[in-house]
């Protein structure tokens, strides 16, 4: 499914985070890949994708600037790409 940020989105049920000084790492247990999420906000973004009801309401409320949104949609869209996110 292509990322859309006005969809609602969520960590995969198969999906484990660790935290990490530099944010997190996303393991999953199906497809076993190892996904860095390199920024602390990242991962407050990632965590609040569920109580949310699009993408773009996650980063509004996790604080991100609105000059780094676009930066932060990537982001992301590359984690839905890796199955760390799924449409909710």
């Amino acid at each position: 499914m292509t990322f859309d940020p006005e969809q609602r989105w969520q960590l995969s049920s198969s999906v484990a985070l660790r935290p990490e000084p530099f944010g997190a790492l996303a393991y999953h247990f199906g497809n076993r890949r190892l996904t860095f999420l390199k920024t602390p906000l990242l991962v407050a973004v990632v965590r609040s994708l569920a109580d949310q009801p699009s993408a773009r309401e996650a980063l509004r409320a996790a604080g991100v600037p609105e000059a780094q949104q676009s930066t932060y949609e990537r982001a992301l869209a590359a984690l839905a790409d890796a199955e760390v996110l799924t449409c909710a």
